[in-house]
């Protein structure tokens, strides 16, 4: 959240991107918004809120600089609709083309594979995408914390302690 606050205040309003490969394998990608083109059927993965802090719910939607939408093109999406993607900033350098390159670390992808009654909950609510965000629809509002201090306590391994 720091860093995304950190870039916003740089960079003005952002947006992520689940890269599909290529020459930056397959990490989000973080740009001002409206520098990536998002196409009608991208898929919105979600939309971090920076005003909230760990384990806070949000009573409204972000606007402006306080809210990233983080998107996934339609393809790739059926290919990880069945995965939970968590964002995490790990040490290292950062795709070519991503604002927190010069800052030494970058964005990461973690992954956990939904259950099954998760996936059923899922398929019933079909989630935004590029045309949608065009036409105006937002997502819901959450109703759960979705900053968590550390990755595993949102995508555990198995077998982990959590802390």
């Amino acid at each position: 959240m720091d860093l995304l606050r950190r870039l916003g205040g740089i960079h003005g309003e952002l947006m992520m991107h689940q890269s599909g490969g290529c020459c930056d394998g397959s990490s989000p990608m973080c740009y001002p918004a409206g520098e990536f083109i998002v196409g009608d059927r991208d898929v919105l993965l979600g939309y971090i809120d920076l005003r909230l802090g760990v384990g806070e719910i949000a009573q409204d939607l972000p606007e402006g600089v306080d809210g990233v939408p983080v998107w996934i093109s339609g393809s790739q999406f059926q290919a990880w609709k069945h995965t939970q993607l968590v964002l995490d900033v790990v040490p290292g350098r950062g795709g070519g083309f991503s604002l927190e390159s010069p800052e030494g670390v970058r964005f990461l992808s973690r992954g956990r594979a939904y259950t099954p009654e998760e996936n059923e909950l899922l398929a019933a609510h079909p989630p935004l995408v590029g045309v949608d965000w065009e036409e105006g629809r937002r997502p819901p509002v959450p109703d759960d914390p979705l900053v968590v201090a550390e990755a595993v306590d949102a995508c555990p391994v198995p077998g982990m302690l959590q802390g």
